[in-house]
C-alpha cells in the first residue's frame, strides 16, 4: 500500500542477538523495530512520546498486525518505512513496510499499530487541536528533533 502522508525511513542493522537459531529475525522484534521507526516519525515532527506524557497523554498500542512476507537475516542492514495512515477521534494508525536493503530493498514485512490517546485518568480523549497538527505535521516542513 503506498503512503498517502510523508513517510520517515529508519535504517537498522540486525543484530546477532535479534535472531533465533536459524539465523533469521526473531518475529517479536519486528515490533521494536516498528517502536524505533515510530519515535522517529515523531522526532521529524518536532515532538517525542516524552513530550506528550509531560503535558498529560500517553499513546499506548491497542492492536498489532505484522505480515511477514520475506526474511531478514543477521547482519542485514533494513529500513523501517513508517508513516501516519489514518487519525480518528481519540486514535492513530501507523503503518510499516521493512524493506532489506542489503538485499536489494526488497520488501520484507509489513504491518500496522493502532494507538489511542488517553489523558491522565488513563481513559481514551479526543485528540486535541495542538496535538492533531503535531500528527499532521509534513516532515519535510519541520526540523527533526535529535534525540536518543
Amino acid at each position: 500500500m503506498e503512503p498517502m502522508t510523508p513517510v520517515t525511513e529508519e535504517q537498522i542493522r540486525v543484530r546477532y542477538g535479534e535472531t533465533d537459531q536459524m539465523g533469521h529475525a526473531y518475529y517479536a522484534n519486528y515490533l521494536l523495530w516498528f517502536e524505533q521507526a515510530r519515535g522517529a516519525a515523531c522526532r521529524d515532527r518536532g515532538f517525542t512520546y516524552k513530550s506528550l506524557e509531560e503535558v498529560g497523554y500517553k499513546l499506548p498500542v491497542v492492536e498489532v498486525f505484522v505480515k511477514y512476507r520475506d526474511e531478514v537475516k543477521y547482519d542485514d542492514l533494513i529500513a523501517v518505512r513508517v508513516w501516519i495512515a489514518e487519525v480518528r477521534r481519540a486514535s492513530v494508525q501507523f503503518r510499516y513496510e521493512v524493506v532489506n536493503l542489503t538485499r536489494g530493498g526488497k520488501l520484507c514485512t509489513e504491518g500496522h499499530t493502532w494507538h489511542v490517546l488517553i489523558g491522565p485518568e488513563r481513559k481514551a480523549v479526543s485528540i486535541p487541536a495542538e496535538i492533531r497538527a503535531m500528527l499532521d505535521r509534513d516532515p519535510t516542513d519541520w526540523e527533526t528533533l535529535e534525540g536518543p
